[in-house]
């Protein structure tokens, strides 16, 4: 393998591990009770040893059966589960997609595992691996059972800072507090923020190739 092949790929940057950004709305803050409602994945790739954002994933999620609703959680992300409009699918079949696409890409990578990349990633982390285990997905399941990239904890060693638009401030980029708490839009600045961190490693000289 040539060094330009290597340099495009994630599995030679991050140890054979794929990093994936994940970002969840929630009905509440137990996995094991509370829903996912909505999540967004940026998929990553590697251009010659830079890391850039790849492809988007998002879906508006129903809430499984007998699961709880905080109406406080509602009131915080602005989702009306009630209404049609969401276009919102099944937790297996939100899975189902999920597994199909990260599943390819690990090939295309020659990665073993996927890796969430999340702001407070334990909690992102959390609410998935309980899903797939609801759902009975575990044989399937391409993520990482525990390993995690936390962004919040890169920004507060690299930044001094680790809330998440202060933290995109802080490195130079934008962030709109009225579009915050959007699983889709939170996603996207999440991607954004890892890649610079990542990137401005390498510019700083401690990350060689």
């Amino acid at each position: 393998m040539n060094n330009l092949s290597k340099l495009d790929l994630l599995s030679f940057r991050f140890r054979g591990f794929y990093p994936v950004v994940v970002d969840i709305e929630t009905s509440g803050f137990d996995p094991k009770y509370n829903a996912i409602l909505e999540i967004s994945l940026i998929t990553l790739k590697m251009d010659n040893g830079w890391l850039k954002k790849n492809e988007t994933l998002h879906f508006h999620v129903l809430p499984f059966k007998g699961s709880r609703i905080s109406s406080d959680a509602l009131a915080f992300n602005g989702i009306n589960i009630h209404t049609s409009l969401r276009g919102a699918i099944t937790e297996i079949e939100v899975l189902k997609i999920i597994f199909k696409k990260i599943t390819k890409d690990l090939k295309k990578n020659k990665c073993k595992k996927a890796v969430i990349v999340a702001h407070n990633a334990s909690f992102d982390h959390s609410f998935i691996m309980e899903a797939i285990k609801r759902n009975k997905m575990e044989i399937n399941n391409p993520f990482h059972s525990f390993v995690i990239f936390d962004t919040t904890s890169m920004c507060g060693l690299i930044l001094g800072q680790t809330v998440l638009a202060k933290s995109c401030h802080e490195i130079g980029i934008s962030f709109d507090s009225n579009q915050a708490h959007s699983a889709l839009y939170d996603a996207n600045r999440t991607a954004k923020l890892f890649c610079k961190l990542v990137n401005n490693w390498k510019i700083k000289g401690r990350w060689s190739l």
